[in-house]
């Protein structure tokens, strides 16, 4: 069990830092929790920035112990973190907490010169983090309070807001959305006395086209996710993107692809002034996540322990050996009465003895370096190559623009190429607390990286590129975005699973909003139920 104290201790620093003066009553949270009279706008800007972060039961809960298992991303030989409200709990106190900060930089906005280049930045900018972390929590739970959500500290009869439908949401965000894009100006002033959130920005550092980019790239996403129930008008998002060379990651305003890491919404804990040791914790509670034999298949061309099967560097910067420095796959699909892995290669002591695994590790772990590097391993929100990787089923479809496999097996390479630089960049820049770089203990051989994974691509040997090839890429890259192969998942039935496939579609409203606001949650879940099988809007 997590220790109490420990558990009440990051809580604590959460609510202290973020939302300070909120209370876990969700009397409360509809209240004026940030002293909007003396906050000023740039701090809560900069608290809602914050607030995209994970936190220790989402990651615990939801994304180790339920997501990496589902969606097979690791294997999960023993659960013993089973307790997933925990988690959505977190993610939504979250979000319901900090999205008065929102409606309240609305509400200021509305006293400024809306016209000014310099303000609608600003609006820009708020509107792209709400529509990313509503999408986030709408895609986890279906159908949500939205439209009147956050604004009981300014109107008390909204206190108990009405659930919105997935579908209103979507297409309310997605106007959002181009109305950003549209009217971002990176020419525009901002500097002191012109107000900006310049230096609030820990995300891009005030660097404006890379909003306008992320703005167009969250369409192409979340497009890509409805195309399914709403095929026409995704189409149109997807044209107005690719046809008219709306900027995006990956791609530049002429439409040429662009290999630079940098092309990425991620948020590094050194910029944010705190050191994430979330993901390492929730690693070293679990000790049981282990590089399974779904993802090893897709990375290595055999089961050789020596790792000369190895063809995809990923599996270097994703995993690394057992305590016999030899490469074990979990079944992802295991026999009857296998035997769960044991050792403890999360554990802190690595830091001293990165070789200490202990003697019961007998399968590969997750790469120690993804937990415990706490300064320079992001948050990953969203990178060029997802893009690439969405714009290749575009062309591969017919999705919005006309069919074309030659341009689609472009972006597809492209895709992987950034993938791996990424990567690669993530890794070479990673640090032990004691600054130990991640070359010293990891060294992938000369031999394995783009063009040997081109040569086991069956796009390459058979001249044809299909579909579950293209998601199988995307899935690996999204292996720190559990939440979006999740997403991937259930939208296309076709990443890489091995035995019967997840039955899990989407979680639960959490009890205390269930308690809070029963009327309106039994109104919005009507006869379908509140179950984990329940599919969401987009997946029909």
């Amino acid at each position: 069990m997590i220790m109490r104290k420990q558990l009440t201790t990051a809580l604590l620093i959460f609510i202290l830092f973020f939302t300070a003066g909120c209370k876990k009553d969700f009397e409360e949270i509809n209240k004026d929790p940030n002293g909007f009279s003396s906050a000023s706008d740039g701090s809560l800007f900069n608290a809602t920035l914050g607030s995209l972060r994970a936190g220790y039961n989402e990651q615990l809960y939801v994304n180790v112990s339920q997501l990496y298992k589902e969606g097979q991303q690791t294997a999960l030989p023993r659960v013993r973190w089973n307790n997933y409200t925990l988690g959505t709990e977190e993610i939504w106190s979250n979000y319901y907490t900090t999205l008065p900060n929102f409606r309240e930089l609305d509400r200021r906005f509305s006293t400024l010169d809306t016209t000014a280049p310099e303000v609608r930045n600003m609006m820009a900018m708020v509107k792209i983090v709400l529509a990313y972390k509503t999408f986030k929590v709408t895609d986890l739970f279906g159908d949500i309070p939205f439209s009147q959500a956050g604004y009981g500290f300014q109107q008390p009869s909204l206190l108990h807001p009405a659930f919105d439908s997935q579908e209103s949401i979507y297409k309310d965000l997605l106007n959002e959305l181009e109305w950003a894009a549209g009217h971002i100006d990176p020419n525009a002033v901002t500097e002191e006395p012109i107000k900006t959130f310049k230096k609030f920005d820990k995300l891009f550092l005030g660097d404006l086209s890379k909003w306008r980019k992320f703005a167009n790239s969250l369409r192409l996403r979340y497009a890509m996710r409805m195309v399914n129930a709403e095929p026409t008008l995704a189409g149109d998002i997807v044209r107005d993107i690719l046809v008219n060379f709306r900027p995006t990651f990956g791609v530049n305003d002429f439409g040429q692809l662009v290999n630079d890491p940098n092309e990425s919404a991620t948020m590094y804990p050194y910029r944010l002034s705190y050191r994430n040791e979330i993901f390492g914790w929730s690693l070293d509670q679990s000790q049981d996540a282990r590089l399974g034999s779904t993802l090893w298949h897709l990375v290595s061309s055999n089961d050789n322990v020596d790792g000369s099967g190895i063809y995809d560097p990923r599996a270097f910067y994703f995993f690394e050996t057992n305590n016999a420095n030899q490469w074990a796959a979990y079944p992802n699909n295991p026999p009857s009465g296998m035997q769960p892995d044991g050792g403890s290669p999360y554990n802190y002591q690595r830091d001293f003895a990165y070789s200490a695994k202990g003697t019961d590790c007998m399968y590969s772990p997750v790469n120690y370096y993804f937990g415990r590097d706490m300064d320079f391993m992001p948050e990953v929100l969203m990178t060029g190559a997802e893009v690439l990787f969405l714009r290749t089923e575009a062309y591969l479809r017919g999705i919005g623009v006309a069919q074309d496999v030659n341009q689609a097996g472009v972006d597809f390479l492209s895709g992987i190429q950034f993938s791996l630089d990424f990567w690669k960049t993530v890794l070479n820049n990673s640090k032990l607390p004691d600054g130990t770089p991640f070359s010293t203990n990891i060294t992938v051989p000369a031999g394995v990286g783009f063009i040997s994974l081109q040569n086991n691509l069956d796009y390459i040997t058979t001249g044809q590129l299909n579909l579950s090839e293209v998601y199988e890429q995307c899935w690996i890259d999204f292996f720190r975005q559990p939440q979006e192969a999740f997403a991937l998942s259930r939208r296309t039935g076709l990443t890489p699973h091995e035995g019967t496939a997840s039955q899990v579609y989407r979680f639960p409203i959490p009890p205390t909003e269930v308690a809070y606001n029963a009327v309106n949650w039994q109104q919005a879940m009507g006869s379908g139920g509140d179950n984990l099988d329940r599919k969401v809007w987009w997946m029909n």
